[in-house]
C-alpha cells in the first residue's frame, strides 16, 4: 500500500515488517464516523492481504487515540459503520477478523468506541496519561460495539461490570493491573514501544504467529478444553505448521546455531 498523505483521514506508513496505522481526526479528538470506519477497515484489509507485513499498530493523531463514536453524526441519524463492508463493524475493526497480531498504541484517552477498539486488538501499549473507559450507560447507550461481549473475558467479569454498569473511566495502572494493557509508558514512547513490541514479534515465524492467533481465537467455538473437538482443531493447525518450511528452517537454525530466515511458508 501507498503511503498515506497527512490530510487523509487515516494515515499508514511502513516500518519495515510493521504497519502503523492513525485516525487522523484529531480536530473530533478521531471520533469515529462511517468514513473512519471505512478507511481504518481498508488499512487492516490491506495489512493483512500484504505478505511483507506481520504485525499492524493502531494509534491516533493528536492528544485522543480515540473519542469513540461521532456523538454529532449519531444525533443527526447518519451511520458510523463502514458503508461498503458494514460487516467489518464499528470503525471497521470489532467485527473484522484480521490474522495478523494487532497492537492498539494508546496515546491519549480511548473513550466508548476508542475502548472497543482496544478490546479489539490483541496487546496494547497506554500513555500513563490516558484512560479507558465505556461511559455509555451516562448516555443513555450501552457498549455495543464489543464493548459488553469482551470487557468480561479480558478482566474478571466483577471488575467489568463495574466499569460497564459504572461508566467510571479506567486508569492506566488499573488497566495494568487487570491485564487489559501489557505496559504503560510516557506518552512520547507509546509508538516507540508499541514498535518495539511489533518488531519482538515480527522476529517470529509468521505462519506460527498467524496460526497461533488463529487457535486462540477459535477456542470458544468448543466450550472447553476438554472437549475432543477443540484438540483435534489444535492438531490440525499444529500438524499444517510442523509441515511448513518455516518449521523446518527453525528447527535448522536452532541446531546450526544461526538466525532463522522465515518464508512464511
Amino acid at each position: 500500500m501507498a503511503n498515506s498523505q497527512d490530510n487523509e483521514i487515516v494515515l499508514f506508513h511502513r516500518d519495515g515488517p510493521v504497519g502503523i496505522i492513525t485516525i487522523n481526526r484529531p480536530q473530533a479528538l478521531n471520533a469515529v464516523n462511517s468514513d473512519v470506519s471505512d478507511a481504518l477497515g481498508s488499512a487492516l484489509r490491506d495489512l493483512d492481504n500484504d505478505p511483507d507485513l506481520r504485525v499492524g499498530i493502531i494509534t491516533g493523531a493528536g492528544r485522543a487515540f480515540c473519542a469513540g463514536a461521532d456523538l454529532k453524526a449519531l444525533s443527526a441519524g447518519k451511520s458510523i459503520i463502514p458503508t461498503e463492508h458494514p460487516e467489518w463493524g464499528f470503525a471497521g475493526i470489532v467485527q473484522h477478523y484480521v490474522t495478523k497480531p494487532l497492537i492498539a498504541a494508546v496515546n491519549g484517552f480511548a473513550l466508548g468506541g476508542g475502548t472497543e477498539i482496544v478490546l479489539a486488538c490483541d496487546l496494547a501499549v497506554i500513555s500513563a496519561e490516558a484512560s479507558l473507559g465505556l461511559p455509555e450507560v451516562k448516555r443513555g447507550l450501552i457498549a455495543g460495539a464489543g464493548g459488553v461481549l469482551r470487557l468480561p473475558d479480558q478482566i474478571p467479569p466483577k471488575v467489568a461490570a463495574h466499569a460497564v454498569f459504572t461508566g467510571e473511566p479506567i486508569s492506566p495502572d488499573t488497566a495494568l493491573q487487570w491485564g487489559l494493557v501489557n505496559a504503560i509508558t510516557a506518552p512520547d514512547n507509546v509508538v516507540p514501544e508499541s514498535l518495539r513490541l511489533a518488531h519482538a514479534i515480527a522476529d517470529n515465524a509468521p505462519l506460527a504467529v498467524r496460526t497461533s492467533k488463529k487457535v486462540m481465537s477459535r477456542r470458544r467455538e468448543f466450550g472447553s478444553d476438554w472437549d475432543p473437538r477443540i484438540w483435534v482443531m489444535n492438531s490440525e493447525e499444529f500438524d499444517a505448521v510442523r509441515a511448513s518450511a518455516d518449521a523446518k528452517e527453525g528447527t535448522t537454525a536452532f541446531a546450526e546455531k544461526r538466525q532463522a530466515h522465515w518464508t512464511g511458508t
